[in-house]
């Protein structure tokens, strides 16, 4: 199929035929088969076997999946190794804009820098400050090394599939199918999984941006009018604008309000660092360790912040040169080093200068009687409002794919109404939900340990299983894997249950 590109592995069938003395056993290498393309499993069923002609193999190969519906396909076996290993799925990408190493880092830093950077004080004021800052930076080389395994694993399921490019629930989806074979019937079930944990996880975001939105509002409102406004009201009239905002269907349209919220954003760190470094206080004193049951937010958080393990497979398969990504020193490497650096350096200082004091965001802490202040809390305000259109855009997409089939002839009319219930349903969650620090733990615990962590590890076990010595030396990769996978389920448990246990004691 198309250039290079890899179809269905399949069983090669014995026919019989007869003869006039007795029968004899005919094998045939491969033959024509009839493949008929199920719309709603997205896929091309065969007459030989369940296993289907997954459509990004047809899609990454530039074949469109119009022109498999009812063709007839030749069979073609899965490439062995040597033929693998001559694949060079790079110089088969095509892309109308490549991306130069400058290009991706901006773009890293830009994907990895969100409103988790203004909870980080907060997550320090969870952790104490000597481990607050041992902490992020090994969650932060864990989240790291995990981006590598995807990578790596990326790479080499691009040669054994002969695929140019796969995105992150892609990969895990070829790793199953080219994995051990009691595990290849869970493939469509891995990519599942995993694009919804990411839909979860974005539209967790989406909410995390209403109640910050509404609460840096609501404390300058309330200021200047003098009155007590129940922070849920300011929730509430955000949705009239965030659901006009979420009916852009078209991404280029939303690129100007991006830049927008970047400067704003850039302008109001900025002012906060001011605000921070003004008065900063002595050392002395300061909690260094705070408590065991503490812990589990400090994590929910700061690996929310951290980590930004959506944004990487777009971002590789867009590189003009993709094997920079990782290696030494990598584009990874530079971006990742620079985001867990400031965002240590904004924890750290941020809950020097108010301790106890320090609240979910960074910028509720700004004095509320300078208008300087005042103005960042607007500004990162409107800049999350912006930024709201570009997070929402992702999990509509997946969801809009997975469903536009049922929709006949009607599917713009639907699709307007899904954004509009989708929106709905975020600001729902927003107002049961309106504790910003319990809840952006909670977004981190539950999705982000198992996209980050545990995803990662489970798909290099299934990628490297069936390979020679593919486990390394007295199975290092193995228990490497198994360790990572439980730093994971024991972040995503008590996370979770802390998280959940704080939201319902505040309510």
């Amino acid at each position: 199929m198309g250039n290079g590109g890899s179809a269905l592995d399949v069983e090669m069938s014995s026919l019989s035929s007869s003869t006039n003395e007795r029968p004899q056993i005919r094998r045939t290498p491969m033959r024509p088969m009839i493949a008929e393309y199920d719309p709603k499993k997205q896929g091309v069923k065969t007459e030989l076997s369940d296993m289907v002609l997954v459509k990004y193999k047809c899609e990454k190969n530039e074949v469109p999946i119009s022109v498999t519906n009812g063709s007839t396909l030749p069979l073609v076996e899965r490439p062995d190794d040597e033929e693998a290993a001559l694949y060079n799925p790079f110089e088969h990408r095509k892309l109308a804009h490549p991306t130069s190493d400058m290009d991706t880092l901006i773009h890293l830093l830009k994907g990895s820098l969100g409103t988790g950077i203004l909870a980080m004080p907060l997550a320090f004021k969870n952790s104490g400050l000597a481990f607050g800052l041992i902490a992020t930076f090994f969650i932060g080389a864990v989240c790291t090394y995990c981006v590598h395994i995807l990578v790596k694993c990326a790479h080499a399921l691009c040669r054994r599939t002969q695929t140019p490019s796969l995105g992150f629930a892609d990969v895990a989806e070829a790793a199953f199918l080219v994995g051990p074979e009691p595990v290849q019937k869970y493939a469509r079930l891995a990519k599942a999984t995993i694009n919804t944990f990411l839909v979860i996880d974005l539209i967790g975001c989406c909410c995390v941006y209403i109640v910050f939105i509404s609460t840096n509002v609501k404390q300058v409102v309330d200021y200047y009018t003098e009155s007590e406004t129940n922070l849920r009201i300011f929730m509430a009239a955000l949705l009239p604008l965030l659901i006009v905002f979420s009916l852009v269907r078209n991404l280029k349209y939303l690129a100007p309000f991006s830049m927008i919220a970047n400067i704003l954003i850039a302008t109001g760190m900025a002012v906060t660092f001011y605000y921070i470094f003004r008065d900063l206080p002595s050392i002395e004193g300061k909690t260094h360790f705070s408590t065991w049951q503490q812990l589990p937010m400090f994590f929910g958080t700061a690996i929310f912040a951290l980590e930004g393990i959506g944004v990487v497979m777009p971002l590789e398969n867009n590189m003009r040169t993709p094997q920079h990504f990782i290696g030494c020193p990598g584009v990874l490497n530079i971006g990742m080093f620079f985001v867990v650096l400031l965002y240590s350096l904004v924890g750290f200082f941020g809950y020097l200068r108010y301790g106890d004091k320090t609240l979910g965001s960074i910028t509720l802490n700004l004095p509320q009687d300078e208008i300087l202040a005042q103005s960042v809390k607007l500004m990162i305000a409107i800049a999350i409002f912006f930024t709201y259109g570009l997070q929402f855009y992702v999990p509509m997409e997946i969801i809009w794919k997975n469903i536009k089939h049922r929709f006949g002839s009607k599917k713009l009319t639907a699709e307007y109404i899904v954004r509009i219930v989708l929106v709905i349903f975020t600001v729902v969650i927003a107002i049961a939900i309106p504790n910003l620090g319990p809840f952006i733990s909670l977004v981190g615990a539950v999705c982000l340990s198992t996209l980050g962590l545990m995803f990662p590890s489970i798909i290099e076990l299934v990628t490297v299983w069936e390979l020679e010595n593919g486990l390394g030396s007295y199975n290092w990769r193995l228990w490497k894997n198994i360790a990572i996978i439980l730093f994971g389920v024991l972040g995503f448990v008590t996370g979770t249950y802390v998280s959940l246990q704080e939201i319902i004691e505040n309510k």
